[in-house]
C-alpha cells in the first residue's frame, strides 16, 4: 500500500507464512477443494446449500493441520462444521484428513478470518465459535495483533446466536490475562466456565498440536467458555 493513499493500514493477528507444501497437499488443493472448500467472496454463506440441510453450525478459527477439527465434525455428525485457516499447507492437510475420515459436514475457507465473519457470516447464524491456541504474539510491542480485542468479541457476539458459546484455549500465561480482562469488559458475554489444566482435561474439545507443544515447554493450559448473553 503507498502511504501516501490516505488508508488506514489494517493491522492483522497473522503473518503469511510461506511453510512447505507436500506435493499430496497440493494435490489435495487441487482435486478436494470443490467438495470441501469454500471461495471468499464479500456474499454471505449459503450454509444451507453448502451443508444441503439445516443444522448447528460451529466455526473454527485457525484450525492449523485441521486433524482436531476433522475429529469434531466427525464425532459431532448432527452438526456442521466450518473452519477457516490462511495458510495452504495446513489446508491442504486438512482436506486430506476429511477426505479419509469420510466427513461430510465440514467446509474450510482459505482466507482472513475477520474478513469471514464481517462478510460471509449471517448474524446470529453460529451456535459456536472455536478459538483455540491463537497467536500469542508474545512481545508486548505486538500486543495489538493478538485476535482477542474489543472489536473481535463485538464481532463475534453479533454472529452468533441468542445463547451461542466462544470457546477459547491458549497455553500462554500472559495471553490468558489479556483474554480474562477483554472478555470480562464485554457485556455480551457472560463465563460459563474457566478451566487450568496440564492437558489432562481439555474443555469440550481433542488436544491439539500446538497444546501438546505447549505441554512440552511447561506451559499450563487455560481453557474457557463464554455464553451469549440474550439481550
Amino acid at each position: 500500500m503507498n502511504p501516501s493513499d490516505g488508508k488506514k493500514r489494517t493491522i492483522r493477528s497473522f503473518v503469511r507464512r510461506a511453510g512447505r507444501i507436500t506435493p499430496s497437499q497440493q494435490r489435495a488443493l487441487e482435486e478436494l477443494w470443490p467438495e470441501y472448500g469454500v471461495d471468499y467472496t464479500a456474499a454471505p454463506l449459503p450454509c444451507s446449500e453448502l451443508f444441503r440441510r439445516e443444522a448447528p453450525i460451529v466455526l473454527e478459527i485457525g484450525f492449523g493441520n485441521g486433524e482436531t477439527l476433522v475429529e469434531q465434525a466427525a464425532a459431532s455428525p448432527d452438526r456442521d462444521f466450518i473452519g477457516i485457516e490462511v495458510h495452504e499447507p495446513g489446508v491442504g492437510h486438512c482436506l486430506l484428513t476429511a477426505k479419509e475420515a469420510g466427513v461430510e459436514n465440514l467446509r474450510l475457507i482459505n482466507h482472513d478470518a475477520i474478513e469471514v465473519l464481517k462478510n460471509q457470516v449471517l448474524n446470529g447464524s453460529l451456535t459456536r465459535l472455536n478459538l483455540y491456541f491463537p497467536d500469542p504474539w508474545p512481545k508486548k510491542r505486538h500486543h495489538k495483533r493478538r485476535i482477542v480485542q474489543d472489536t473481535f468479541v463485538t464481532l463475534v457476539a453479533d454472529k452468533l446466536a441468542d445463547g451461542g458459546t466462544v470457546n477459547i484455549a491458549t497455553d500462554w500465561a500472559n495471553y490468558a490475562e489479556h483474554i480474562d480482562a477483554v472478555m470480562a469488559g464485554s457485556d455480551r458475554f457472560r463465563l460459563a466456565e474457566r478451566r487450568e489444566h496440564k492437558g489432562e482435561t481439555p474443555l469440550d474439545r481433542p488436544q491439539t498440536k500446538f497444546e501438546r507443544r505447549g505441554l512440552r515447554k511447561g506451559h499450563g493450559i487455560v481453557d474457557w467458555c463464554y455464553e451469549k448473553i440474550v439481550l
